[in-house]
């Protein structure tokens, strides 16, 4: 099979285990054969394309391992992830709605499991290697505060004298140093890959891509996660404030991506019920934007000639991206979200108590250090009080730090 991107001839039918066992495997029937790590690996070089990263030929991990005997790098990577304490919080972290506003409305562990499907789905067509992308995907939201964005710009504020706090290097710190799984080493010891993703567009000197001065991007993989972030959060956003009543379906007519979708959405179906209107819009939105960028890339990574994942990363610009058009209409509907949906009045409201709490949780942490668990976070003369205040309290999930703040600051309880 040839290693080049088709427009024509995609691997949709399988993933790289079932391919292995269909092209390799199954023509012997005298027993059951186990696949190898190897078995992957030599298969991601002959089926990936030149610029796909594989994993066989990772930078490596800052602690060296032991290689798993059937599961590649970025597969342990992934595990890893999904079993950590940090993607675990994710499921009370809440992306525009606290918690307790509703079940319906989606948290940053739905948010990251819907980024990762729409990652791989993108790398499967332009055979990168989704099991990077997904790893990437999974992790990308673990440094994320409590009470969404709000929660970030509440502790950067805090924390201006003291380095700031900005979630992809907290997402970093949370994989190399804070999570606490293996007696070998601090953290996760993840890919140097899967960092570069995590890193995105942070220039510090926390992004491994910086290391070498010809880089200018991250790998193939890391952009599509990224974009697939982009596109879930608009998307999904979008999904939620209609559920939510912040916004009316009439108020998103001049917005061209969701009057284009319905106009088709009506003359194939009459006299929908909102519901099922509003989730066909949604779903068709997302094909909208996942088509273009797929074809967009594809454009790119031909126009540029790109041959190998280095040369994804010293390209001199970046190849992943939408069509002009579709940018336009995809910002479109992003400013009009931030207008209409994140300025509103009752999500408003909400961020100034998610402020309230935050700036008196870390203010009563900060008079009384002995407040936060030692084990919240790493001790000695290179961490500040400020920055263990800051691992605990973005740690937080949403509902712990209301229970938090009520226990710091409510009446005491009676027997």
């Amino acid at each position: 099979m040839q290693s080049t991107v088709s427009e024509h001839h995609h691997l949709w039918a399988y993933d790289i285990i079932a391919l292995a066992i269909n092209k390799k495997y199954c023509q012997d029937r005298s027993g059951i054969h186990v696949i190898k790590r190897q078995d992957i690996e030599k298969l991601e070089k002959e089926i990936l394309a030149p610029f796909a990263v594989k994993s066989g030929e990772s930078r490596g991990r800052q602690n060296r391992e032991r290689e798993h005997p059937y599961r590649t790098r970025f597969q342990r990577d992934r595990d890893r992830v999904i079993h950590s304490s940090a993607f675990r919080r994710l499921e009370y972290k809440t992306q525009v709605f606290v918690y307790h506003e509703g079940d319906y409305y989606r948290t940053r562990l739905t948010h990251s499991l819907e980024v990762a499907q729409i990652a791989r789905s993108i790398c499967k067509s332009l055979q990168l290697n989704e099991d990077l992308a997904e790893a990437i995907a999974l992790s990308h939201d673990l440094g994320h505060p409590p009470f969404g964005h709000t929660g970030q710009k509440v502790l950067n504020q805090l924390m201006k004298d003291h380095g700031g706090f900005e979630h992809n290097r907290q997402s970093l710190r949370i994989v190399k140093l804070l999570e606490k799984r293996y007696p070998q080493f601090d953290g996760l010891n993840l890919t140097w890959e899967v960092l570069e993703g995590i890193s995105k567009h942070s220039r510090d000197e926390d992004n491994p891509l910086l290391k070498n001065k010809s880089n200018r991007f991250s790998s193939l993989e890391a952009q599509v996660a990224d974009f697939a972030d982009g596109i879930a959060y608009n998307a999904h956003d979008l999904d939620d404030g209609i559920t939510s009543g912040l916004l009316d379906p009439a108020q998103l007519r001049p917005v061209a991506l969701w009057r284009e979708n319905e106009k088709r959405l009506d003359k194939e179906y009459a006299n929908l019920d909102l519901k099922m209107k509003k989730y066909q819009i949604v779903r068709s939105i997302i094909n909208d934007l996942i088509t273009d960028f797929r074809k967009a890339t594809l454009k790119n990574i031909r126009k540029h000639a790109v041959d190998s994942s280095q040369g994804v990363r010293t390209c001199p610009v970046r190849l992943a991206g939408f069509g002009a058009e579709v940018g336009e209409k995809n910002l479109e509907l992003k400013q009009f979200l931030h207008k209409k949906m994140y300025q509103h009045p009752r999500v408003r409201r909400m961020e100034f108590k998610a402020d309230l709490h935050l700036n008196r949780i870390f203010e009563a942490y900060t008079r009384f250090p002995d407040l936060v668990p030692e084990e919240a976070s790493p001790q000695g003369e290179a961490t500040s009080i400020e920055r263990r205040i800051c691992d605990y309290v973005s740690g937080m999930t949403d509902r712990f730090c209301i229970r938090e703040y009520k226990s710091l600051f409510g009446p005491e309880e009676k027997d």
